[in-house]
Formats: C-alpha cells, structure tokens, sequence
C-alpha cells in the first residue's frame, strides 16, 4: 500500500511536470501545474517522513529534504499574490466600515469621522505601497522558481521521483503501516495540547512570537492527513479534518498578512496617515489569526468528540 501510494504520487509529480514545460513560464496553465507538483512534492516527502521505518533510510533522507525545499520554492510566488489579494480586500473592508457601509472597525480604529477621514487619506497609499512590495517580492520569487526548475539541484530530483515512479525503495522488516500512522496522528494531539497549556486561554494576537507552534500544529495535521491516505479506507479522513486544516491555512495566511502590513509601515518617510492605515490593517489581520485560533479549537473538538 505504501509502495503504491508513493509511486502514484510520483506520477502526479511527473505528469505536472509535464504540463508545467508544456504549457511555457507563465499563464494559468503554468500555475495549476506548479501547484499541483507542489501537492504531490509535499505527499512524498511527508510520507517519507512519516514511515521512515519502512523505507531504505538514506535514500528517504536525501530526498525528503530536497522535496520539501522543492515544495516551499514554487510555494512564495503563490504565496505573495495571495497575501496581496488578501490586504487589498482587508483595506476595502475597513475603510467601508469606517465610512459606516458596514460592520465596524476594530476596537483600535474606532474614533468617528476623523478615523474614517484619516484612514480613507491613507488607504489608497497603504494599497499602493502594498502593490509595489508584494509585487516585487512576487517577481523575484517567480524568478527564483523558474532559475530552480532550471537548476542540476531540480534535474536530480526529478530524476530519483522518476524512480520512484517505478520502484520504492522499501526496507526489510519494518513497522505496521497503521502504527507509524497512529504514531503521527499522536503528535499532532500532543502538540495541540500544547497549545493550550495557559489553563485554556489562547495566546495575545498580538504576540507574533506565539505563532510558531500554530505553523507546527498545521505541518503535523497535514502529515497526519497524508498519513491517513496511505492507510486503505482512509480516504475519508482528509474531509472530517477539513475545517481544522482550513482553519490553520486561514491562521497562516492572516499571521502572514500580518507580518507584511509591519512591514511596510517600517517603509521611511511614508505619510502618517499611511502608518496609521496599515497600523489598523495589522491590528484587522492579527483579529483574524485569533478568529483562526478559535475556529481551529472548534473544529479540534468536534474531530474529538464525534460530534457533526
């Protein structure tokens, strides 16, 4: 089952890689095909991870890495064009709330008509110098993507997950497949707990520092997924942890947001108001990674606890 799932996951990475060449560097052709060499990269190398018992060790560890260093290059491109999206939406947001079209703002944005004036002043710039950062940081990243798929390092990848297509180089011996799966399904309940070891309370959303063991919960849940896959019958399990893994997505990508919105308020000589508007686009972005916490202990529990 093990060697059947990884060649089948080989073959999608082949066949993506492909449609990428065919279809030239750019256009959506291009786009799909790279996400879904992304897919399969990261099932691979999680599977490797996960049941290394029952692999040859060195080959699993010379390629696990070079996967996931794979993965995570063609993953910014994406990345930057959807945290962009992401902001610009979140800006159009708050100055309607602002205004009073809708909703309200953040309790740290609140203020009347001199809030919604100055934030609608420095809106329009806070989105332009957005555009210019992300946009950049984008075509540097499409650059980077294409000079890997280019590069012996990505030649010699593609070569060994050419292999694997055919043969999986499987160790003597070895574990029970539903053991190394519940193994990992442990450590993602572990980890879990952990994050709740403050007596049930959440961490600041103000505190970016806090972050970090969210991002590890969301790696464990997707190898636990994809450890899921492997197992026959299993193929339900991606669909009952959807809202948790949605939930972790949304939190990486507002934490993200986050950290971008910082970022470009630290831009000198930028207009007070301009500050002022990605100020309260932080504060909007790091409610949000609150919100994704709360979903996730929701979803979490229902997962628990068997309820619909």
């Amino acid at each position: 089952m093990l060697g059947a799932y990884l060649q089948g996951q080989a073959t999608e990475f082949l066949r993506s890689l492909r449609r990428h060449g065919e279809s030239g560097a750019a256009g959506g052709t291009a786009a799909d095909a790279a996400r879904t060499l992304r897919r399969a990269a990261r099932r691979i190398s999680g599977t490797l991870h996960t049941f290394r018992p029952l692999l040859d060790a060195e080959w699993s560890d010379e390629l696990r890495p070079e996967l996931a260093w794979l993965s995570g290059t063609l993953a910014q491109e994406h990345a930057c064009a959807d945290r962009l999206v992401r902001l610009t939406e979140a800006l159009h947001r708050l100055t309607s709330a602002a205004s009073g079209s809708t909703g309200a703002l953040p309790q740290q944005a609140a203020g009347g008509s001199a809030t919604a004036t100055t934030l609608a002043l420095g809106a329009a710039k806070a989105a332009a110098l957005l555009d210019r950062q992300l946009t950049l940081a984008r075509t540097r990243a499409h650059s980077a993507a294409l000079q890997s798929l280019g590069s012996p390092r990505f030649h010699a990848v593609a070569d060994r997950v050419a292999v694997l297509a055919s043969e999986v180089p499987l160790a003597t011996g070895g574990v029970a497949l539903p053991k190394l799966a519940g193994e990992a399904e442990s450590r993602l309940a572990e980890a879990v707990t952990a994050l709740h070891h403050t007596g049930g309370r959440l961490p600041t959303p103000y505190n970016p520092d806090a972050d970090a063991p969210w991002h590890h919960v969301r790696l464990l849940l997707r190898l636990h997924r994809y450890a899921q896959e492997v197992l026959p019958g299993a193929d339900r399990a991606p669909v009952r942890l959807t809202a948790a893994a949605h939930a972790l997505n949304t939190h990486r990508d507002a934490a993200e947001a986050a950290a971008a919105a910082a970022h470009a308020a630290r831009t000198p000589r930028i207009a007070p108001a301009t500050a002022y508007a990605l100020g309260v686009l932080h504060a909007d972005q790091r409610h949000q990674v609150e919100a994704a916490r709360n979903a996730f202990g929701k979803a979490w529990q229902r997962e628990t606890v068997g309820t619909p």
